[in-house]
């Protein structure tokens, strides 16, 4: 068995390689190519976290795996990630777990990588300017994602903690420097989104965290922090004004996801208005942007697919490599 740490990780595997991963397992979920069971969920009242369990299986790699990950939002202010989490490789042929990985860094690439994949089927072209809302443990790979996407000149960030998005600002500008982009602190959502052509939020939070009239024409927006019931950091308003309305998995966002669920429930937006699954768009069976003044909308809770799929690319890849740790 192969133990991989993020430093392990990030040896090996790139963001570019993380959003190629992401794009085949969204391909294989919606070919039916993969068995997903929704994720099973316990709530910790007391702590204000979650326990996470995503299992998947893909026949065609002859590989399966489960994720446990726990979202603690609280971890943030003890300087711990806000979603600890192990992922288990399992060699589809003989059920033999092949190898551990960091969950957490598999976690916030897989996520990551799925912004970047909306944004590289999805988003304009030619877009210069981005917009990044949170700062927590997801954040630096969704920017990393946004930048990898599109050839950003610029992107602004905001988050409610000052103090927490000068230093995330000043540290990305660090690691991601080799992009050329220039990050910036933003001092409110409204200076964050103005302008932007791809804008992604990432916060536990339980009202929206960004006015959906200010959205520009043409943006693509991805929505990744709400996977409860109760969450919703995406304004209803960007609903009524998308032109399409995409998903990672309709199924899985319709049983977790406040930024639809109480749109819906609201009678803001109806089933009508979705376009559909992303997987979709990547195998060509769904249409996606059709000019430059669409306004489209990607909500995305997660699927176990990507997990599997980002896993079973780092292992291989460490593997080729000789990177890792092997206990015997």
């Amino acid at each position: 068995m192969l133990l991989l740490s993020k430093k392990d990780i990030q040896q090996v595997f790139t963001m570019k390689d993380a959003i190629e991963a992401v794009k085949e397992a969204f391909s294989l979920f919606s070919a039916g190519k993969s068995e997903v069971p929704l994720r099973t969920q316990i709530v910790s009242e007391d702590q204000s976290g979650t326990f996470l369990f995503m299992p998947a299986y893909v026949p065609t790699m002859k590989a399966a795996g489960i994720k446990v990950v726990n979202i603690f939002p609280n971890n943030i202010d003890k300087g711990l990630p806000s979603a600890p989490a192990q992922v288990l490789l399992i060699d589809g042929e003989t059920g033999f777990v092949t190898s551990v990985l960091d969950g957490t860094f598999v976690t916030q690439l897989r996520t990551g990588a799925a912004s970047g994949t909306a944004f590289d089927v999805l988003a304009r072209k030619d877009a210069q300017k981005g917009a990044l809302i949170g700062t927590g443990g997801q954040a630096a790979c969704q920017l990393e994602a946004m930048i990898c996407a599109r050839d950003l000149e610029e992107v602004k960030v905001f988050d409610m903690n000052p103090e927490r998005t000068a230093d995330f600002v000043q540290e990305m500008n660090q690691q991601l420097a080799s992009y050329g982009t220039h990050i910036v602190a933003a001092k409110s959502s409204d200076e964050a989104i103005e302008g932007a052509d791809v804008i992604i939020t990432v916060t536990p939070s339980k009202k929206p965290v960004f006015d959906g009239n200010k959205v520009k024409k043409g943006a693509t927006v991805s929505c990744v922090g709400a996977y409860q019931h109760d969450m919703q950091e995406m304004d209803p308003v960007i609903l009524t004004r998308a032109d399409k309305i995409y998903f990672d998995s309709e199924e899985a966002v319709l049983s977790e996801s406040g930024d639809i669920l109480i749109p819906l429930e609201e009678g803001t937006i109806t089933k009508e208005d979705f376009t559909g699954d992303i997987g979709e768009v990547i195998l060509g069976n769904l249409v996606g942007r059709e000019n430059d003044e669409e306004i489209i909308v990607f909500e995305t809770v997660g699927i176990g697919t990507q997990d599997l799929v980002t896993a079973k690319a780092i292992y291989d890849k460490a593997t080729e490599k000789g990177v890792g740790t092997v206990w015997e």
